[in-house]
């Protein structure tokens, strides 16, 4: 009797058997469409069985298995598998999120060929690939190595087996050639490359100038900004092996490579590697783990490492690679703070950086005001009476788009019309307090009535076609001063861009997340560094009442060791990560106290599993109401990773026992970010 072990998308930690008359080996990994309560659902092979747990009289039969594409493979199954054991979520999810939504439903693209053919076209190898295959690398003359690079990209292809390298290197200091170099490498000896990078934003960017390196190489890109069939046909691509470079954002980890022979991602710090729902993986970690899997190199690059990987690299786990200087320009841009405590700022812009951005103009350069805020003001207010803008769903303020006359909330989406008055005191005379983007390009418009000024901010830039637009005029010297949110920070070459300032960063400071202070150095070091990457010199000026603060300190010399040999060691006081690893779940639910009892009933339940474990008391989350769902958390801790995942498949069993209230949601999260 054939049995199949099926994985479907259900939030349940299980398998499923179905009788599979015609069913062999070849089938594992492939889909199939099975019985499901009353209706239908598509899941993957997992593996074959004798005998099943499940008396034969309930053993439904399946409905069709897929054989329209190839199996996916054994690597690809296991890498699944990992993460549905590392970040505790059902298998059938994780494979399910790992397809394509056209795949996942059962369906194929249409393409040229037909589907026979894919389904049994062999991968090509490296005689097919390699060199006299075709010119993967043009013959066009490229850019001289500086010393650093050289020995980088020397490092990376005389690796043998699984190594870690963090490419170290400031803003500009060319480390996409280091890239692109040890790419080529790897497609000369018929391998296949897999490139990420955080933001959607910068696929295309980065797709133009690989697919300029090797016109005879079959880029793929995958973001979910894409429609579904070509993700599937990118897919089928990458499974069949005709891809050989695959670029894209955080689900591209997931692409079936049969003859991956290098990962490469791009700044990695970023917080957008991490998935924030669904199955929350990191896609920074699963790429690690899928090179040590293959026995493969992984380049994590980055100006700013994330502490853990700073810290993997100080202590030799990870090969440290330093890229010191800029590759095109002389000298990295001049950082200057500007003390706000005494000075009455014009719309929250300082004398200074107005002297500034009038230079700029006067010689025909552009200028950045980075505000990381988009919207005209964060509020809008009644003085009289008190009234300001509350999202109704959420503990938060409504942002006052005045452009198109809403208010919106950041965190839920929901938006309303300003309203003519005070809906408390009849009041017509509304304020917007702080603020944002929007309010800024008013200003400096009025401030600079000859200048170009260009807006840049997810409203601005809500699809990608306004993306690129704008990203044209900028490259065609057709803006003057640029408004930008951190959708600027990285990743951009503007030459004619001398002149960053940063506005309303202090905030950051003195949050209650601990890494608050990582992800602003970051952010500031990042769009400072979009300054002076040419010819002309840089300037980046830092708005702040706190210009002794040891972070302004250390980027007005540029030193991220110093800032992260200082964090660091107060994460290690703190027993914070990397010193320690966590897990947070999270509940969602009508009321608070609904939250927090299921929390609480779920810390009694884990207080026997928590064997070098720390439980902490469950809480509100920080913001507390999202989608007129009431949020709370409980945080788990420990020294030791192993005795967390223990504790963590333990306690997975008691939590999926526990009764929970109508409407009430929970998740864990591993490794988690947000606080």
């Amino acid at each position: 009797m054939n049995i199949v072990r099926v994985a479907l998308d259900v939030p349940v930690p299980r398998l499923f058997d179905y009788l599979a008359p015609d069913s062999d080996e070849s089938d594992i990994g492939r889909r199939v469409t099975v019985p499901f309560g009353k209706g239908c659902k598509t899941g993957m092979i997992i593996s074959l069985a004798a005998v099943s747990e499940q008396p034969d009289a309930k053993l439904k039969t399946v409905t069709a298995i897929l054989r329209d594409m190839p199996a996916l493979p054994g690597e690809w199954l296991a890498l699944c598998e990992f993460c549905a054991r590392y970040y505790q979520t059902p298998l059938g999810e994780v494979t399910s999120f790992a397809l394509p939504p056209m795949l996942r439903r059962g369906k194929l693209p249409r393409v040229n060929k037909s589907m026979a053919e894919i389904a049994t076209a062999p991968a090509p190898s490296a005689r097919d690939t390699g060199p006299g295959a075709g010119d993967i690398t043009p013959a066009a003359i490229l850019p001289q190595l500086m010393a650093a690079q050289q020995a980088a990209v020397t490092a990376i292809v005389d690796q043998a087996g699984f190594h870690v390298m963090l490419l170290h290197g400031v803003t500009g200091s060319g480390k996409t050639e280091v890239y692109l170099r040890a790419i080529d490498a790897v497609l000369a000896q018929g391998g296949q490359a897999l490139m990420l990078v955080p933001e959607i934003a910068l696929t295309p960017q980065l797709e133009g100038r690989v697919a300029a390196r090797f016109p005879a190489a079959q880029v793929v890109c995958a973001n979910s900004g894409m429609g579904d069939a070509a993700r599937a046909r990118g897919f089928l691509a990458a499974l069949t092996g005709r891809a050989d470079i695959v670029l894209g954002t955080r689900l591209a980890v997931f692409m079936p490579l049969p003859r991956l022979r290098l990962i490469v991602v791009d700044e990695e710090h970023d917080a957008s590697f991490k998935q924030q729902e669904g199955l929350r993986y990191s896609a920074r970690d699963v790429a690690i783990w899928r090179a040590h899997q293959l026995n493969i190199p992984i380049v994590l690059g980055s100006a700013t490492p994330s502490l853990e990987t700073f810290h993997h690299a100080s202590t030799g786990r990870y090969a440290m690679l330093e890229l010191p200087e800029r590759a095109v320009a002389e000298a990295m841009p001049l950082v200057r703070i500007i003390d706000t405590r005494r000075e009455k700022l014009q719309e929250g812009l300082s004398a200074a950086l107005l002297a500034g951005l009038q230079l700029r103009l006067e010689r025909g350069e552009q200028s950045l005001v980075f505000l990381n805020r988009r919207g005209y003001a964060p509020v809008l207010a009644c003085p009289p009476c008190g009234w300001i803008s509350r999202c109704q769903r959420c503990a938060a303020n409504l942002v006052l788009h005045l452009a198109d006359q809403r208010l919106r909330c950041h965190h839920c989406g929901f938006e309303t019309r300003v309203p003519r008055a005070c809906p408390d005191c009849g009041n017509v005379d509304l304020l917007p307090f702080g603020r944002g983007t929007q309010r800024l390009e008013t200003m400096l418009v009025e401030r600079f009535p000859e200048a170009r000024v260009l807006r840049i901010d997810r409203d601005s830039a809500s699809t990608p076609t306004k993306w690129q637009a704008l990203l044209a005029t900028i490259h065609a010297g057709e803006a003057d001063i640029l408004v930008g949110t951190q959708m600027l920070a990285k990743g951009h070459d503007f030459p004619l861009l001398t002149l960053v300032g940063a506005v309303g960063a202090d905030a950051a400071l003195f949050a209650a997340d601990f890494r608050a202070p990582e992800r602003l150095f970051a952010q500031l070091m990042q769009v400072g560094g979009r300054s002076g990457r040419a010819e002309l010199s840089g300037e980046v000026l830092i708005q702040t009442e706190y210009p002794d603060h040891p972070l302004y300190q250390a980027l007005i010399e540029h030193d991220y060791v110093r800032f992260a040999q200082s964090q660091l060691g107060e994460r290690r006081i703190a027993g914070f990560p990397p010193f320690s690893f966590q897990a947070m779940l999270r509940a969602e639910a009508r009321t608070m106290e609904q939250a927090l009892d299921f929390l609480a009933a779920a810390r009694a339940a884990a207080e026997a599993l928590a064997v070098g474990v720390t439980l902490y008391d469950p809480v509100p989350m920080r913001l507390q109401r999202l989608m007129t769902l009431e949020r709370g958390q409980l945080l788990a801790e420990s020294m030791s990773r192993p005795a967390l995942q223990t504790f963590l498949t333990a306690w997975m069993e008691q939590l999926h026992a526990l009764k929970t209230p109508a409407g009430l949601r929970w998740h864990l999260d591993v490794d988690p970010l947000e606080f």
